[in-house]
């Protein structure tokens, strides 16, 4: 049997073994060992099932996906999330519909350390969907705008997807860092934009918040420090070359729990919070060692260029390639998670990207913020999902139809950054 045949077999097992609710991770090692070993043989494929989890869990790049979302547990457990909301309600007040803008702001804010989208949906629901329902905001809008927030963890920098990304395709984790930061803050704009519209076309879905006086803004950034701080250490950091990526991501997990202890996290907090850093970080590796050893059997089945060649052969233009990719993953996404689709589909499309001499770091941007939708959108969309587990009394067809209006802003979104690639690469080291 040709060696595309078995890697074509090999995907589409994968697929039925998800169909099944076979855990990614497991789907992925075990197609990548079977197929490997179809192609190769199986002593190849034992050797490389010995080798690979130590190749991942000894690679040093990979040691910032704890150290961030050890960031973001701890700003979570600390009472960080809780100031931050509390400042940026305080700044938005007076303004209609401001509650709902202070979250996405909190969403962007707190994803800026977290790099988590689902760690940003849950802590900032638990901390603005009380105060959002205790002023009368429709819970559609409520909850829409807090799933679409918490989207914004997987873009702005340190981002999770990104770091990911980058280590899959070898390209420079600081570039991807620096090219996701306007898009982020796009997104930000954009959805508070959004809810200014809303608000405008239905004004009866929320009430103007409480005035403040300027003085109280002014007051309120404190609020802020805390954030802006661990963001700016990281980012001028890294994009000033006093240290790399990963250094970063041991800085800002350092600083945020100096925070965390001054304002008093001790023993069992502590230990709650590692416990919880080192659950997320399990998942996120043993899917990292199945995307690996998917990876090697999708090389040497060759399927990848099989499927260059086809595309030349339909003679397409580059930026068809990509949106035919691109509506593929918009697709996969309503089905998947954003870190395993990345980790599945790369190493399949990027051989591809590469034959056609496409920019890798903005194909990622576009390809992360193409991922990102699928966080919201029908019929899984992954943060719907995790608001609804913390919101059990607000239907999913609620949540899914508030999200709607930001599902289109991100559409927006995706649009200005296919025609203005300049957006993701002003800022390249």
């Amino acid at each position: 049997m040709a060696t595309e045949m078995i890697g074509a077999i090999g995907l589409a097992s994968l697929l039925v073994l998800m169909v099944i609710r076979v855990p990614v991770a497991l789907a992925m090692l075990l197609v990548g060992v079977g197929g490997f070993s179809q192609i190769i043989g199986w002593g190849a494929a034992v050797s490389m099932l010995k080798s690979v989890p130590v190749e991942v869990l000894t690679n040093y790049s990979f040691s910032a996906v704890p150290m961030f979302i050890l960031m973001g547990v701890l700003a979570a457990h600390s009472g960080m999330a809780g100031k931050l909301f509390e400042s940026a309600r305080v700044i938005c007040g007076g303004w209609k519909g401001g509650l709902a803008i202070a979250a996405i702001g909190s969403c962007g804010i707190f994803s800026a350390i977290s790099g988590s989208s689902l760690a940003t949906a849950s802590t900032m629901t638990r901390v603005a969907l009380p105060e959002m329902e205790r002023h009368g905001y429709h819970r559609g809008l409520a909850t829409g705008a807090l799933a679409a927030g918490g989207t914004l963890g997987i873009m702005i920098p340190p981002s999770i997807a990104l770091l990911i990304y980058a280590i899959l395709t070898e390209q420079s984790v600081g570039d991807m860092f620096m090219a996701g930061l306007i898009p982020g803050l796009l997104g930000l704009v954009l959805y508070a934009l959004t809810v200014s519209v809303v608000m405008r076309l239905k004004p009866e879905l929320a009430v103007a918040g409480e005035s403040t006086a300027w003085r109280a803004k002014l007051a309120s950034l404190g609020g802020l420090v805390p954030f802006l701080a661990v963001f700016l250490i990281m980012i001028l950091g890294i994009y000033f070359g006093v240290f790399t990526p990963t250094e970063g991501a041991s800085v800002g997990a350092f600083a945020t729990l100096v925070y965390a202890l001054v304002k008093g996290m001790r023993g069992n907090g502590l230990w709650a919070a590692v416990q919880e850093t080192l659950a997320l970080s399990s998942v996120v590796f043993f899917m990292l060692v199945g995307a690996e050893t998917l990876g090697y059997f999708i090389s040497v089945s060759r399927i990848s260029f099989s499927i260059s060649d086809l595309l030349y052969g339909l003679e397409l233009s580059p930026f068809v390639v990509v949106l035919c990719i691109l509506v593929m993953y918009f697709l996969l996404g309503m089905f998947m998670d954003s870190i395993a689709m990345l980790v599945i589909t790369v190493p399949v499309v990027f051989p591809i990207i590469q034959s056609l001499g496409i920019d890798p770091v903005w194909f990622g941007i576009v390809t992360v913020l193409t991922v990102e939708l699928g966080l919201i959108t029908p019929p899984v969309g992954m943060n719907v999902f995790v608001i609804k587990a913390m919101a059990p009394h607000v239907g999913l067809g609620e949540i899914f139809r508030g999200v709607a209006p930001f599902i289109a802003s991100d559409l927006v979104r995706l649009v200005l950054l296919l025609a203005f690639p300049v957006l993701t690469t002003l800022f390249l080291i």
